[in-house]
């Protein structure tokens, strides 16, 4: 997403849109299955969604049907799928047959959720359908674009989907899926995966269907159905691209969204293959900037034209590898969907415009993370938020987390990082991971022990605080840097300084360091940090004082 997931939400930047946001490889996960991942004390694993669903023109509500496939993880008498039901507003779903090979099943539907009586043994497989109706009290936004034209589009994040379709609404659980779509016939739909059949049907309505074979979390299950310009981009290795923007903005919409082919075509490269069968950018109705939507990403309305839609392209396609293919296990882990999301935004641009562009991105996330924890002190993966998942949508989860992965790449090198984060995403694409998976993979690519590293920049709150300052010895031709870390614990990282035209790296680990630069004059600067490497809080002061201050604590 893109946050003010960038966040694209009043309070942060999803982004703050109005201003944006080799053959042994391939032998080596040929024969890889991705694991389940299912929540503790999980009764099913979803297998695979088939959404049947009727729109109309006369009014918001909607007929759905969902057959759910599921396999049973332990013996059970009973499951439940999320669903918000009906409430005295006359918003939520209310279900009307619960059935499995045509035999109705007993159920009773809570606030939110379906709860079935249906007798199961562990590793069996069944089929269930479930049928109800309903207006979307959320996740189906049905409404007007800013032309004045009723639209409907699915807006999930995080756990939004069961406002509108029966599922487990848990990141953990991945199925794949199908939308059958009724609607009248003046409507285009899109959806994930690729489009199998549509169909005219009596009464000025036309069914469409579409397929989704690989398995998705249901954050990014979604529908579109609007009047839409379509445009077939072109072909990325393969991979068809499509642009789908409201008729008013076809001329400006095909030629702004056009840049989608090369930064696919650029994470092809780097990352590894493209887990879906097509690549759809939609001009939407959607409370975030952008919404990484598995295949059928979705932009907020005013994105066509918009002078930041590379970077917020750049963003949301990258989700299609971290955080749709390779999903977190928990939101908790948010980061490594936002974080890598924002981070690999960051290495396409410098791939693009040169490393400048690259330092001055780091410069303006560090002020946002340094701004951040003024408000509010967390750890990057923060196991303290349990219902409202938008709060993580901040800049600990996007500009932290894509600090978290430059700093790694600065300490691994680029062969051992790259490698590593190709063998992270070769082995959960399709499947889930946290936070120590990732570390598990970085550690067998780079052979480096990483534990401090996650530790202190994932876990632990803050960053360093870090005050310096230098004496000049003219007898010894030698400058003495103190280094002060103000925040607890004290962090270990290289600290790199610029003295001269020389840059030099020191080992930081302590409270207090002294550095000794032997050098042949009074330097008349000293650059901390001159490749923009750290995240920290830097403030130079007099040395003596300095010296004094820590002396008197």
């Amino acid at each position: 997403m893109v946050q003010t997931k960038i966040i694209y939400l009043s309070v942060i930047r999803k982004i703050d849109m109005h201003k944006y946001f080799s053959l042994s490889f391939c032998l080596l996960f040929l024969f890889y299955i991705p694991a389940n991942a299912q929540s503790p004390g999980a009764i099913i694993d979803v297998q695979h969604y088939g959404f049947t669903l009727q729109l109309n023109d006369a009014d918001n509500a909607i007929m759905g049907q969902a057959e759910i496939a599921v396999k049973y993880l332990k013996d059970a008498g009973s499951f439940k799928v999320n669903l918000i039901k009906r409430n005295d507003a006359g918003k939520g779903m209310l279900v009307s047959s619960v059935t499995e090979n045509g035999t109705d099943l007993q159920f009773q539907q809570d606030n939110d959720a379906v709860n079935i009586t249906a007798a199961a043994k562990a590793k069996s497989e069944h089929s269930y359908i479930i049928t109800y109706r309903g207006v979307p009290a959320d996740g189906l936004i049905i409404s007007t674009n800013k032309f004045g034209h009723r639209t409907f589009f699915g807006d999930n994040w995080p756990n939004r989907a069961h406002n509108w379709l029966p599922c487990v609404d848990d990141p953990a659980d991945k199925a794949t899926v199908d939308f059958t779509v009724t609607a009248p016939d003046h409507y285009q739909v899109v959806a994930n995966g690729l489009k199998v059949s549509e169909t005219a049907l009596p009464n000025n309505l036309t069914q469409t269907h579409w397929k989704e074979t690989a398995p998705l979390p249901t954050k990014v299950m979604v529908i579109g159905v609007a009047d839409f310009a379509v445009d077939h981009t072109g072909d990325v290795k393969g991979i068809p691209v499509y642009t789908y923007v409201f008729p008013e903005n076809k001329d400006k919409g095909f030629n702004s969204y056009a840049v989608a082919k090369d930064i696919l075509a650029y994470y092809m490269d780097k990352v590894g293959p493209y887990a879906y069968e097509k690549l759809a950018n939609v001009q939407s109705k959607t409370i975030f900037g952008g919404m990484e939507n598995a295949s059928a990403i979705f932009y907020f309305e005013n994105s066509v034209g918009d002078k930041g839609i590379e970077e917020l392209m750049a963003h949301e396609i990258a989700h299609q590898w971290f955080g749709d293919a390779a999903s977190e296990k928990k939101f908790s882990h948010l980061w490594l969907s936002e974080g890598f999301a924002t981070y690999m935004t960051n290495v396409y641009l410098e791939h693009k415009y040169g490393i400048d562009t690259l330092k001055k991105r780091l410069l303006a996330d560090r002020k946002t993370v340094l701004d951040f924890q003024k408000r509010r002190i967390t750890p990057v993966v923060d196991t303290t938020v349990h219902n409202n998942y938008m709060v993580l949508l901040n800049a600990n989860s996007y500009q932290k987390g894509s600090w978290v992965l430059h700093m790694l790449r600065r300490k691994l090198g680029e062969d051992a990082y790259w490698k590593g984060i190709r063998s992270y995403y070769a082995k959960y694409d399709g499947g889930n991971a946290n936070t120590d998976d990732l570390r598990a993979v970085m550690e067998q690519a780079s052979g480096q022990n990483l534990e401090q590293f996650f530790k202190q920049w994932l876990y632990t709150p803050g960053t360093p605080h870090v005050r310096y300052g230098w004496l000049y010895d003219a007898h010894k031709k030698m400058i003495d840097i103190a280094i002060v870390q103000d925040q607890a614990p004290a962090f270990e990282f290289p600290l790199q300084f610029m003295v001269g035209n020389k840059i030099q790296t020191f080992a930081i680990k302590n409270k207090i360091t002294h550095l000794k630069i032997s050098v042949t004059a009074n330097p008349a600067q000293i650059i901390i940090d001159p490749n923009v490497s750290l995240l920290a809080q830097f403030e130079k002061v007099n040395y003596v004082e300095l010296m004094l201050q820590n002396k008197a604590k």
